[in-house]
Formats: C-alpha cells, structure tokens, sequence
C-alpha cells in the first residue's frame, strides 16, 4: 500500500486496450473483441466506471501513507541541531560566556544555549596507576600527537586507576566535561541504554580536604571502551590540592572496580574543561523566569537592543506587555532596565511604584529579544478561522524546540493580552497549528478562541542539518569575543539532522521489515549475534545438527589476541540476545572458535630479475590461507587452486613445479583430494611454510 502505483496517468483508451490485451489469457473462446460482442460492451462499462472511480482507487494520499506508518510505530524523527564540544584556548581569566554566544567555523553558526564562564584552568598530568607503579601518560593532553596509551596496562585489574591532575578546577556543585578518545579498532556494537557495564565497574573521585569524595559521573565511553565525554559534578565539598598523588594538584581518580575487559582500555587523547555549542542560528529567543521581580540576561542576542517584555498578573491569565519607565512617578505596565556592557541586562519590576507588576506565579515573566533580521519580519498574520489557515515563516529548517508564536488578542478590559503557543497544543478554546519545520510554514488546524488574534515569531532558531556534523580539530571563532581566546573542538560533532521527509520514513520501515526478529533460517543467526550490543564481533557461522533439532553458532571475537577465543561474557550476552529470539523448540549452542594451521610444501621457479621472490611467494600464501583477518568465514573450503593461482599469478614466478598443503590437525579440518575442508567452527592460518626455489634457465 506505500508504494501503491497512480492509475490517474492512463486514458480510457490506453486501459481499454490493456485489458482487451489480456482476454486471451483468460479464455481461449472469447475471440469477438469488436464493440458489437456484449463482452466487450461490459468491459467498456467497468473501464468507464474505473475511470469515474480513479480518485477513489489511486494511490493512497501521504496523509494515509503517514497514519499507517504510525500505526506501525514509524514517525518522522524531528530535525536536530548538531552539537560540539568546544575547548577555550588561551583563557587568563574567567570570563562570561552569554547565551546564545555565536561560534563560527566557515558559514556554520554554533551556539550556546545558556551562559557559562570559560576558565582558566587545565589538565595538568595523566597518569596510569598499575602493578605498585605510576605511569606518566600526560601525552595524551597533546592533541599533534597520536601515541595510544593502555591507561591500565597490559593486564587491567580491580584496583588500578588513573590519575587527572589539574591546575584548578570550579566550585563545588559544577559540572565539569572531558572527551576521552579512544584507539577504537574494534567494530564494537553500540551500548545499551541499561546503565551496566558487561566488562568492568569504575569509581569516580575528587580530591577534597576530606580526602577522596565520590563524585556523580555521566560515562559515555563505558569504561573507556568507546571514545566519548564524560560529565562529572564536583561534590559539594570545595576540592583541595592532592599531595599523595604521582604530582601535586587537583586530583581526579578513577579506579577499576572490576575488570573482564575483552578489549584492553587504549587512549589516544584527553581533553577537558569543555563546553557545549549547538550549531543553529537563533533570530528569536523567549527567556522565561518564575516568581521574581527583578531580572538579569545575558545574552548575545541582546546587544541589537530589540527587545520586549511581558508578565503574567494572574495565575493561570494570558502575559501583558511591560514598557520601559522613563519617568520616577509613572503609573502603569512600567520597568527599570540597566546594563552592564551590550550583552547583560537588567529588568525590575515595582508592582508598589508604578501599581502593576508580575504575580509570584510559575513563568511569571518572558523577555523576547531579537535580531535586527527577525525584527523587520516578525509579524506573521491574522488567525482567519478558516480551515487549515497556511502562514509563511520568515525562515526555513526551524528548529521545532526552540519555536513558538506569540498572539495577541483583545482582552476583556480592552487592553491587548498575549499568549505564547507552541506547536501541536491542544485544548479547549486553544490555538492549535502544525509547524512544518523544513518548509518554513505553520498550519493551523484549529482557532480556538484565538479568531482575530495577530500572530508574531515569539521564538526561532534556523538550523544547517547534518553539516553541522563537522570533524574534530577545527578552529571556531567566538564572534565579540576578545582574539586572544581561540577555540577547537577536539570531538566531531553529532546528532545533526534535518526533520525526516515521508519517503525517509518509509524507507526505514521497509528496511525494519528485513530485519530479523525472530530467528529462523541460519543468516537471521547469524545477524542477529553480529548486532549483540556491546561486543566486538569478527566472525559468525550457524548451521543446523538435524538430529538434535540444534542450531551451532560459531563466535570469533575481534579482540587484541592473535587467536581470540570466546570469553564467558560473550557467551552470556550472545544467549541472552537469542533467548527471545529463537524457535520455541529449538535449541542452541554457542561454538568457540578453532584455529588449525596449514602447512604448504612446494617447488617454484622464479624469474632472474627477483632477488625477493620467495618472500613474495610465502607473503602470497599466508595471505591466501589467512581466514582469521579476511573475510573468510567459518568452514569454508579452501581450494587447492585458488592457491595455485595466487602464487602463479605473481610476476616473480615463472612456474610451479611441484605444490602441495597438509593438514597439521586432522580432527579440525581433512584434505578432500587437494582441498582443505575445515570443520563448521575452524578458522585455517598459514603454518609452515617449505619451499624450494630455483631460477629457470
């Protein structure tokens, strides 16, 4: 039904002559196709009808399409901004970084989304600490050099720990951010959402005058195994300088509380006292306060000075508009507002002085600040009432979060009264639009109490989609931001995207009906043990034992060991992801790997002008017989030609005399004639190798 086709594009005649086509297929004794055979009169009539039917009978409208889609769970995933994290370079001082602060790197716009304080401070040392010793690893704070480190040594254990000396760090209660990078070779699937770890269990710690206090952590490299910032609070005891550590300093600790690592933790670097940017442009932003009478923005929006200012006066009442006060014995909607530089201001508000004011009431006050471009199109329309009013935005690929409209009715008492809407709010008497975020327009699908109402851009943001999604290692410029401070994002950003068209979705949905939910033939296995969340997964094999009604699945791990064998983690986590997913009756078993070596014996002549011939020939061997680093797969026949034909192909040889393999192990593969057949779970690999070369004259 989604990919229904359009019968709208053919004539009467052209589906006439389609099903006079078709007669003979049907019945050989019908061969009077002329207008005067009453056969032929009665399909003339349902033609004719078809075509009165077409709209009826064409291709389901994308409002359908949408609405079968959701019954089957799919929706359009909104757009989202990209985001970086961003390090200050060069800082002396602390200083205000304001909301909505622009960061450019070519013609992309970053923002914040609040203000903060850069700071001064840095990573001062890494250091690993195993085995009763301590390890400098403070390299890895330099971003040119790419040596890996195993933080934990070669043999990670319960106990050992790593060390971040810094040369200062925040007050208590803040949140510091660090990217760790990690030597990541290993394919692993992505982690879940559970919050555990199959491998390993750290303890995060912060130096305080009371010794070491555990701190509250957001670890999205789980335990180092994949490259991601970490989010630490610092306790809200003030943190000390550590002595008892490798240096002195603030000091940092993260320990092992266990360790079944399948992959030794490798790092490549570290960066910290970072911050977060979203690439998104914001024309319009609504800063909104709870109880208060006097406010303090900081923001970079505010330095073109377009601003306005509304209160709620009563629970649950629509905003009014405040003005600015320019005189001390005003009486009305008034407020005083002082600066402090072009991106800070003030507002208070004297309910006692000028006879209003806001009530102490949740989002008592909005402070609406735009740009001088939004400023000169802010006014978006009338609400007509009419059925499915379109109004135009003054910009597209809106940001649907940071998106609202402000309207403005007439109140009971006269006086206009405004409200701020956002989009798909339902309710009694509520205006309810749909924001077409790509295209740049609302929808409104109900007026509510709102006819008559003047709509305006109460808040907007425009984004670039997946091109905010930039490499690590760029140089942003903070726009009004001393140039002494420079800044480079050490990761690349993410999560950049604009909002899902109808064929994205469908194309996701079609895709999800070839997945395998439930396992039935050996590929839905075989995937489905590939997709094991968490693992590292080289190679899989599943076959059927008839007899036992038993499904054999061989698991090769793409770990650091030269031969990997199957730890009891994978085993555990592989059972578990099958467990739902098999047949009732059908039992299974999860193989480890087998490696057996073949050995090649054999007489070459190789040309004169190779002095490295036999080189070349053993390298074109082990590389022919490597199942465990190819794509070679569990079982599969190794043919004697095959290898034959990758030494005779190299320019080195002049020809083979004589060539033969061996099998060292018997019970793990069996030679069939010249060829190598390995058992269902055995992977082969070059052994011996003995060869007698000559020159041919």
């Amino acid at each position: 039904m989604l990919n229904s086709r359009n019968l709208e594009d053919k004539t009467y005649e052209e589906l006439m002559a389609q099903a006079l086509l078709q007669i003979p297929l049907y019945s050989q004794e019908w061969t009077n196709f002329n207008p005067s055979d009453p056969g032929v009169t009665i399909l003339e009539n349902l033609t004719a009808f078809e075509i009165l039917q077409q709209n009826y009978i064409n291709e389901i409208t994308p409002a359908i399409q949408k609405k079968l889609l959701k019954l089957a769970g799919f929706e359009a995933e909104k757009g989202r901004c990209a985001r970086v994290l961003l390090k200050a370079q060069g800082v002396r001082e602390p200083f205000k970084i304001p909301a909505n602060q622009k960061f450019v790197v070519s013609d992309l716009c970053f923002e914040t989304n609040r203000s903060l304080e850069a700071v001064p401070y840095h990573i001062a040392g890494v250091y690993g600490h195993y085995g009763g010793k301590s390890f400098d690893y403070s390299y890895l704070l330099d971003r040119e050099v790419e040596a890996p480190a195993y933080i934990f040594g070669e043999s990670p254990k319960a106990g050992d720990s790593l060390w971040l000396i810094m040369d200062g760090l925040p007050g208590p209660g803040e949140e510091l951010i660090f990217y760790m990078t990690v030597a990541d070779r290993h394919n692993r699937n992505p982690f879940g959402n559970k919050g555990n770890n199959t491998f390993a269990d750290l303890k995060w710690e912060c130096y305080t005058a009371q010794g070491f206090t555990d701190v509250s952590v957001r670890d999205c490299t789980n335990c180092f195994l994949v490259s991601g910032e970490v989010r630490i609070r610092l306790p809200q005891t003030p943190a000390a300088v550590c002595e008892e550590g490798p240096r002195s300093g603030y000091a940092i600790r993260v320990t092992l509380q266990r360790a079944e690592y399948d992959v030794r933790p490798k790092l490549t670097n570290i960066s910290g006292f970072l911050f977060e940017a979203w690439q998104k442009e914001t024309k319009a932003a609504c800063y909104t306060f709870n109880k208060v009478s006097s406010v303090t923005i900081t923001s970079d929006l505010l330095k073109d000075g377009y601003v306005t200012v509304f209160c709620k006066e009563e629970k649950g009442s629509s905003y009014r508009r405040y003005m600015p006060a320019y005189e001390t014995k005003q009486r009305g909607r008034f407020y005083r507002e002082t600066t402090d530089g072009d991106k800070t201001h003030t507002w208070q508000f004297d309910k006692r002085q000028f006879g209003y004011g806001p009530e102490k009431v949740k989002n008592a006050v909005k402070i609406v600040a735009y740009n001088e471009e939004m400023m000169r199109q802010y006014y978006l329309g009338t609400v007509l009432g009419v059925d499915r009013q379109t109004i135009e935005l003054p910009a597209k690929h809106i940001v649907a979060e940071f998106f609202c409209i402000l309207a403005r009715r007439i109140g009971e008492d006269g006086e206009s009264i405004y409200d701020f809407v956002r989009p798909s709010r339902y309710g009694k008497g509520d205006l309810t639009y749909y924001l077409y975020e790509n295209e740049g327009k609302i929808v409104i699908q109900d007026a509510g109490g709102f006819i008559g109402a003047d709509l305006y851009v109460g808040t907007l943001s425009v984004t670039r989609g997946s091109e905010g999604n930039v490499r690590s290692g760029n140089w942003f410029q903070g726009l009004g931001l001393s140039p002494l401070v420079r800044f480079y994002n050490p990761a690349e950003g993410t999560g950049g995207a604009f909002r899902e068209t109808l064929e994205e979705v469908k194309k996701r949905f079609l895709q999800d009906l070839k997945r395998p939910y439930t396992a039935v033939t050996a590929a839905d296995y075989e995937k489905l043990v590939m997709e094991t969340p968490e693992l590292c997964i080289h190679k899989v094999k599943a076959w059927m034992s008839q007899n036992q009604n038993m499904v054999r699945i061989a698991v090769m791990p793409g770990t650091d060991e030269e031969f990997p064998e199957l730890p009891p983690a994978y085993r555990k986590a592989i059972e578990k992801q099958l467990e739902d997913k098999r047949l009732l009756t059908t039992k299974i078993q999860i193989v480890p790997p087998v490696y057996t070596p073949i050995d090649v014996h054999g007489t070459i002549y190789v040309k004169r002008q190779y002095e490295n011939g036999k080189k070349m020939i053993e390298e074109a061997i082990r590389r022919t017989i490597d199942y465990i680093h190819s794509e070679r797969n569990f079982g599969e026949v190794l043919k004697f030609d095959q290898v034959f034909h990758e030494i005779e192909s190299l320019d080195c040889v002049e020809f083979i005399y004589e060539l033969s393999l061996l099998v060292r192990n018997p019970s793990q593969a069996r030679l069939v004639e010249a060829d190598v057949y390995p058992a269902q779970n055995c992977l082969c690999y070059s052994g011996d190798i003995v060869l007698e070369t000559g020159i041919y004259t």
